[in-house]
């Protein structure tokens, strides 16, 4: 039973909150910065003010009758009205107590002075800034305060209209940018969607579609076209798959085939010793080709899966390939093919002797099988400073290039009748030894390529590498 997966939020809105919650935190930070930036302002204009009011106010100050006064004069008049309109200015003693006013209003609030400076207090329900100003007029011993203070109602009301406009604005804000990423992230992952679409869409009969992006090759481009190449990589594999099953099928029908006939062939009629004995030899050659086929291809399956147990050991590579040679040559000789060789001593291969064994006897038999009677087979041997190079050409008819790089799949054949050519004489494979020939090599860290042109023939040449550390497969 399918394990029900928890709900999950489509990634578009995942990302818009994470940008919400990220923007929402900087703008209320921001918000806040700019709200203490402009309280701290606002009260240093007010300082500012206050502190100019007690200078403007402190030349009005006299002593009569040996306690401290406003003086009163037209030009004290004037300027008491003009500070009295803005400001509420005290006269106080030391100890605080009222000395003089500049208003006749009663409801002055008075704070007894203790340090000179700004300050804030309450009276009432009202919110008040005050400054204190100490004065020591020249030539005398009284002393007091200068009291300016200033009602702080409209600063009040501009922080708290600055206040209303945050709680407003940032979720104002914060909608039209929500709404602004989930158009950019809609927009950003329309290609994923594409991917979901198309990947919906391919089946075995539609592995050709592709999303063809057209955007810019950021993050989302990359993805997209990392998707059409695993789509190209599919379609290849799956192609392959298909070749293979029906060349597998091909190979399997032709013994069974043979086989049903030689059976029906025997029973129509009664026949003679002599002619069931025939038909057993017949009959054990296709089983015999059943059964080489089942082996290869099982073996084929434990190279492509690291099945098989590998111990490496040095083999000089003058000996056993003179040994592989030696096994050759009577197949040669049936078909009139020289061999000429180029093999230097003292050339050391770190393998597998069993594994390399078969891979090179599958591609000298595959240069016999292919070579016409009377053609030659050349085998060199080189080395580099990491790789031995092992070339096996032959002559005769070459490849066409639209087939050579199909040479190492799975029963692919060059032409319908290319194992059973003359130059064979009828002694066609079952299509996978050039196969099997790769795996081994890629085993040991190497791989074979395959060159084929009317003048030099076909040549399959092997590429090993010399460290063993290099060679040992991951």
């Amino acid at each position: 039973m399918m394990q029900k997966r928890p709900f999950s939020l489509p990634i578009r809105f995942r990302l818009t909150l994470w940008y919400l919650a990220a923007l929402g935190l900087v703008l209320l930070l921001f918000a806040g910065f700019l709200y203490f930036q402009l309280q701290r302002t606002l009260f240093n204009q007010i300082d500012t003010a206050l502190e100019l009011a007690a200078t403007q106010a402190q030349v009005m100050v006299v002593v009569v009758d040996g306690r401290l006064h406003f003086q009163a004069t037209p030009n004290s008049q004037a300027l008491s009205r003009r500070l009295n309109d803005d400001f509420a200015i005290s006269l106080l003693s030391q100890n605080g107590e009222l000395l003089d006013q500049l208003t006749s209003d009663d409801e002055i609030p008075l704070v007894p002075p203790t340090t000179a400076g700004a300050f804030t207090f309450t009276d009432h329900a009202d919110t008040w800034r005050g400054y204190n100003l100490p004065v020591q007029l020249p030539g005398s011993n009284d002393a007091g305060w200068l009291q300016v203070a200033q009602e702080l109602e409209p600063l009040l009301d501009t922080l708290a209209a600055f206040r209303r406009q945050i709680y407003w604005g940032l979720p104002l804000a914060l909608l039209l940018a929500g709404l602004g990423g989930i158009f950019i992230a809609t927009r950003a992952l329309r290609p994923i969607d594409q991917m979901t679409q198309t990947a919906r869409t391919i089946s075995g009969q539609a592995l050709s579609k592709r999303l063809q992006y057209q955007g810019p090759m950021d993050e989302i481009g990359r993805l997209a076209q990392t998707f059409d190449a695993m789509l190209d990589r599919l379609e290849t594999a799956f192609k392959r798959e298909q070749r293979f099953t029906g060349d597998a099928a091909h190979e399997l029908r032709t013994p069974l085939t043979a086989l049903k006939g030689q059976l029906e062939v025997s029973l129509s009629r009664p026949r003679s010793n002599e002619a069931y004995q025939t038909t057993l030899q017949v009959m054990e050659q296709q089983v015999d080709r059943l059964i080489h086929l089942s082996n290869s291809l099982l073996y084929m399956a434990r190279l492509e899966q690291n099945k098989i147990q590998l111990s490496w050991e040095s083999i000089e590579m003058d000996g056993f390939l003179a040994a592989l040679l030696d096994q050759i040559r009577p197949l040669a000789a049936e078909k009139s093919i020289q061999l000429h060789t180029n093999i230097p001593s003292g050339l050391v291969l770190a393998g597998h002797l069993d594994l390399l064994i078969r891979l090179f006897l599958n591609l000298l038999d595959n240069a016999v099988k292919y070579t016409p009677p009377g053609g030659t087979i050349s085998l060199q041997l080189s080395q580099t400073a990491q790789q031995l190079i092992t070339s096996i050409s032959n002559s005769g008819q070459p490849i066409p290039a639209e087939h050579l790089p199909h040479l190492f799949e799975r029963f692919y054949r060059v032409e319908a009748d290319r194992a059973r050519t003359p130059a064979t004489n009828g002694a066609g494979g079952v299509g996978l030894g050039l196969a099997i020939a790769q795996e081994i090599a890629k085993l040991h860290g190497g791989h074979i390529t395959v060159a084929s042109d009317a003048t030099q023939g076909t040549t399959l040449t092997v590429y090993l590498p010399t460290d063993k550390r290099m060679a040992t497969p991951s």
